[in-house]
């Protein structure tokens, strides 16, 4: 199976940015697309951003032009640039792989937007 490991989150301040990280065990190119969600307390899951084997991108209108989703294939790593957040980013953010048959997530790591 895939596992994934997640670099940690943090406290960032308004208008700040963070980096997330996520290692899979296993080269992506076996891995249809990756992406990162968030839940905030009372919240459902939402999916931030995804990228495909391919290299197509999507984003969630609420993180466009702020967030960049990316990989490094010879790494086996996918990235989360966060610039410009704001309190309402402030959730725990899973890394998440679809394979054809199977769907895995990272443990998830904390990330606040605060003063």
């Amino acid at each position: 199976q895939v596992q994934l490991v997640e670099s940690r989150g943090g406290l960032v301040q308004p208008g700040g940015s963070l980096r997330l990280s996520c290692a899979a065990s296993r080269s992506i190119f076996s891995i249809n697309s990756m992406g990162w969600y968030r839940q905030a307390p009372g919240k459902q899951r939402e999916l931030v951003a995804a990228i495909t084997s391919g290299g197509n991108t999507n984003y969630a209108d609420s993180v466009k032009g702020r967030f960049t989703i990316s990989r490094d294939n010879a790494k086996n790593t996918v990235y989360l640039q966060m610039n410009s957040l704001k309190p309402e980013d402030t959730a725990v953010y899973y890394c998440n792989a679809r394979t054809q048959l199977s769907d895995f997530w990272g443990q998830g790591t904390q990330v606040t937007v605060s003063s």
